[in-house]
C-alpha cells in the first residue's frame, strides 16, 4: 500500500454551540490540513498520483473554506456545525469526489485548529 500525504491551510471564523464557553462565542483559527490518499498501485509514471494533480483538488476546496464564516456555508448547519472533526470529514468527502482515480482512496484527513489541537477523520 502507498500513501501520499499533502498539508495546506486556511483561515476562517466559526462559532460552536454546546461545547466550551469560549467556543461558543464567534472565533477563529488557522487551521492547518493534512490529507492522506492510499493506493496499492503505481502508475506507469512510478507514482500513485501526481502531487500537482492532488494539491490542484485541495485547492478548490480551500477556496470554499478560506477566509469564511464557517456556519454560513450550506454544509453545515445546527445538526452538522463546522467543528475540527466535521471540517476534516467534509474535505476528506469532497476530495474523494475530486479524485477521478478509483483506485485511489483517501486514507485520512487531520484538521489542525492550533498548533496543538487537531481531528482526524479516518475513512472506511
Amino acid at each position: 500500500m502507498y500513501e501520499l500525504k499533502i498539508v495546506t491551510h486556511f483561515a476562517a471564523a466559526h462559532q460552536l454551540k454546546m461545547v466550551a464557553e469560549k467556543c461558543e462565542n464567534l472565533h477563529g483559527h488557522n487551521w492547518n490540513i493534512e490529507v492522506c490518499v492510499a493506493g496499492e498501485k503505481l502508475n506507469r509514471a512510478g507514482v500513485l498520483m501526481d502531487f500537482g494533480e492532488l494539491k490542484q483538488c485541495l485547492n478548490e476546496i480551500m477556496e470554499k473554506l478560506d477566509h469564511k464564516f464557517l456556519n454560513e456555508l450550506e454544509y453545515f448547519n445546527d445538526d452538522n456545525p463546522p467543528s475540527s472533526e466535521n471540517i476534516a470529514f467534509y474535505i476528506a468527502t469532497a476530495m474523494q469526489e475530486k479524485i477521478s482515480d478509483p483506485l485511489i482512496k483517501v486514507s485520512r484527513v487531520t484538521a489542525w485548529e492550533s498548533e496543538n489541537a487537531c481531528a482526524t477523520y479516518i475513512c472506511p
